[in-house]
């Protein structure tokens, strides 16, 4: 008796199927990472492109953007290339980018300078000490800068903070951006 009343309750859930069409539209996607083609911002062919590395789904994904950088020796100054892609990663996602659950954690007024003397000369060195970032931050810059001018010939980027911290070689590895957080970016200190 008592099963049958409990049948009786869960086919009445007060419901009633309806003979009207309705379109809502599609349903939203769940699917973190991915911008929909008509949203993908155009390369302007006044400006550098390039990629950079962004958080989405606890893990790094690239995004393409456009860069300016000024004239003269853009393309193979080292430092240049480096403020530019720095700056990128500072930018707020585009409302595109925030849709399909992009952020930074690259906080705003970082910038980026070369090798003090001693230092060798693939040297860049940012504002605030490199240990002083969140995982997700040294990881965006790291695995940004290792895929484009600014990093050395293997990939690598030794960076340094302003002080005489020891500067570090830092590479971006499969793990690291899979797993930002929870991988600490490989680096070893640069003697």
């Amino acid at each position: 008796m008592l099963a049958l009343g409990g049948t009786v309750l869960l086919s009445a859930c007060g419901i009633r199927p309806t003979e009207v069409p309705t379109d809502f539209g599609a349903a939203p996607s769940r699917v973190p990472c991915v911008m929909d083609g008509d949203e993908v911002v155009p390369q302007s062919a006044t400006g550098l492109p390039v990629q950079v590395f962004l958080v989405c789904a606890s893990q790094l994904v690239t995004v393409d953007r456009t860069v300016r950088i000024s004239a003269g020796r853009a393309a193979t100054d080292r430092v240049r290339v480096a403020q530019a892609l720095l700056d990128e990663l500072q930018e707020p996602p585009s409302s595109a980018e925030k849709r399909a659950r992009f952020s930074t954690d690259v906080r705003g007024g970082m910038t980026v300078s070369g090798a003090r003397a001693g230092d060798p000369d693939d040297t860049l060195r940012l504002s605030s000490p490199p240990e002083d970032l969140t995982a997700f931050a040294l990881s965006q810059i790291v695995c940004t800068y290792a895929k484009s001018a600014a990093a050395d010939t293997d990939g690598s980027v030794v960076l340094g903070g302003p002080g005489d911290a020891p500067l570090r070689r830092y590479e971006c590895t499969d793990e690291v951006r899979t797993r930002p957080g929870m991988v600490p970016t490989p680096a070893r200190t640069v003697r």
